[in-house]
């Protein structure tokens, strides 16, 4: 399978336009035309309906957009791996979810992982949480960071750090029942947290904004305000300078940040090395 048919066919899905998705790839429209009929007849179906003014994806081409994605990721982490020189000996893979990767405690663990293993390169993948496990079980990924370790025969699992989400607004002196006119700011966290926020009577409402990345819900708060979690650690900056404020007497929800991986994969063996070497630092 020619990768540029399938970066064209996300591409095309992405834009659902033709003229942009060929602006976006330094084409030329008839070009990807053509790479969309190239594709179909590899695959011997349409992918897409065209009807005037209306792109859409057919079931063939619904059920194909994960292949693709999974074939170009695998690729693109396959060339890297197999084009490793000079001092790099390793390519370690880590996935998360794009919450996961704007916290510093993320980005301080890559430098350790840096410093403790000089001789790898290291790549980042950003993951849905419906994707992490199989992520895992097709190696796409050598390690996870997730708050949730999925429940799979050979996990393997140690902590890295502990945080809390806290419940901040941006209006000074907000209690838990003055905080039930506010406009709510929704980060799904995932599942636990999910079900601890439908336990606060206050937040039993449908969110004006619901987010998987916490600087698109810290923006909202600081820009048009209301009420919502975020990680501590991305709110104190903008607690102290007296733009956010946390709501009195209300729960923080501790949390742990864990690195995951199968005692199948691969590299095993140098996970659990990098495991050692980073407890000794």
């Amino acid at each position: 399978m020619d990768t540029d048919l399938l970066r064209t066919f996300l591409e095309v899905n992405k834009t659902r336009h033709f003229g942009k998705a060929a602006t976006n790839l330094y084409l030329t429209q008839s070009a990807v035309s053509f790479r969309i009929r190239q594709l179909e007849i590899k695959l011997g179906t349409p992918v897409f309906t065209r009807k005037r003014g209306d792109l859409r994806l057919t079931a063939a081409g619904e059920r194909f957009v994960p292949y693709a994605e999974t074939i170009l990721q695998t690729w693109g982490r396959a060339r890297q791996d197999v084009a490793l020189t000079g001092s790099y000996q390793q390519q370690l893979t880590v996935g998360a979810a794009s919450v996961i990767w704007e916290m510093e405690s993320s980005n301080e663990w890559l430098e350790e992982v840096q410093t403790a293993k000089p001789e790898w390169a290291l790549r980042t993948e950003s993951l849905s949480r419906q994707q992490i496990s199989n992520a895992l079980i097709e190696k796409m990924v050598d390690v996870v960071l997730t708050s949730e370790p999925p429940k799979l025969a050979d996990i393997q699992q140690t902590r890295l750090s502990h945080y809390e989400l806290v419940l901040v607004s941006n209006l000074p002196d907000q209690d838990m029942e003055s905080i039930a006119d506010l406009p709510l700011v929704y980060l799904d966290w995932g599942t636990r947290f999910g079900v601890e926020h439908s336990r606060i009577p206050a937040l039993q409402r449908t969110p004006v904004l619901h987010s998987h990345g916490s600087q698109a819900a810290l923006r909202f708060l600081l820009n048009r305000g209301g009420v919502g979690f975020l990680p501590s650690t991305v709110a104190q900056p903008w607690i102290d300078a007296g733009e956010l404020h946390i709501v009195k007497d209300s729960p923080a929800m501790a949390n742990e940040l864990y690195m995951v991986w199968l005692s199948t994969n691969d590299k095993h063996e140098d996970i659990e090395d990098l495991v050692t070497n980073l407890v000794e630092q």
